[in-house]
């Protein structure tokens, strides 16, 4: 069975080993030269105080990245677009896609701890009123991406005769990949209207054979357009230095419907980090 999986490296944007701009841009020059196929960014705004931990600004990070690379798809893992602007997001995103040539992946998502993130700014931290924001921001994205006149008048959010140039440059649009916790139904549903799916298991992170084939069922049932062009993302890590242990693990993985493999690189030692970087993805 031949599988068209791609492999990508997914960092944080805080702590000692992703504190500075120049770093996360090694890292991605690192990953291309090695064969990586995409590299997907944590969007961190804040982060715990005792002790305080560095925190990058990760649009800026891959603007930066983008200039450096050639090949990487660029994702966002994830933006929480309710303590966004989305007609600051779709101007963001336009822009890195031109930049880029049409390698950005726009990631969303509720956010982070939402005490941390959100309640310290004095912003709402009530998940089912983000949800709703996050969904009024995703009409008016793709609006805005369109490059028609529009208006809109939601719960929100209000715009009035609105038109945004130039378009995207991909088409028919950014890719937008949806981070959800399962078995919570809601972020599934979501996605299976767009492109794709970064889940992972809020208990232990890191989702089972089991849990993939179950999102892989649950989205198809929900998704008009069929699963040809559907994105799904699992999370994992070096488990083994094994390399056959690790491909047939991942080809398993593959079997239940993945369409990438993302290498957590978070936690370990900078030599660590650049050693599995390296080493090269575990093609299949």
């Amino acid at each position: 069975m031949n599988f068209n999986l791609k492999f990508g490296i997914g960092t944080p944007n805080v702590g000692e080993n992703f504190s500075s701009v120049k770093d996360l841009v090694e890292i991605a020059k690192m990953a291309e030269d090695s064969g990586w196929d995409g590299l997907f960014i944590w969007d961190l705004i804040h982060s715990r105080q005792d002790p305080v931990i560095p925190v990058i600004d990760p649009w800026i990070a891959l603007t930066a990245i983008a200039g450096k690379t050639e090949k990487l798809r660029l994702v966002t893992y994830v933006t929480p677009l309710a303590r966004r602007r989305p007609w600051k997001i779709a101007r963001e995103t336009v822009s890195l896609d031109h930049f880029s040539d049409g390698r950005l992946v726009l990631g969303v998502g509720l956010g982070y701890d939402p005490k941390v993130e959100f309640e310290a700014f004095g912003e709402e931290t009530d998940s089912h009123i983000r949800a709703k924001k996050l969904d009024e921001s995703l009409e008016i994205i793709q609006k805005l991406w369109s490059g028609e006149t529009f208006s809109y008048k939601g719960e929100y959010y209000k715009i009035k005769d609105v038109c945004f140039k130039p378009k995207p440059l991909q088409t028919p649009r950014i890719p937008i990949w949806v981070g959800g916790s399962w078995p919570n139904k809601k972020p599934f549903i979501r996605a299976a209207k767009l492109d794709g799916v970064m889940p992972f298991n809020s208990k232990y992170m890191y989702l089972e054979l089991d849990e993939i084939r179950e999102i892989k069922r649950f989205i198809s049932e929900n998704r008009k357009e069929g699963m040809d062009n559907f994105d799904i993302v699992c999370l994992g890590k070096k488990a083994t230095d094994d390399m056959e242990k690790r491909k047939e693990r991942i080809r398993e993985f593959a079997k239940a419907g993945i369409t990438w493999w993302l290498e957590d690189v978070s936690p370990g030692t900078r030599e660590e980090l650049f050693a599995t970087i390296q080493a090269g993805p575990p093609r299949i």
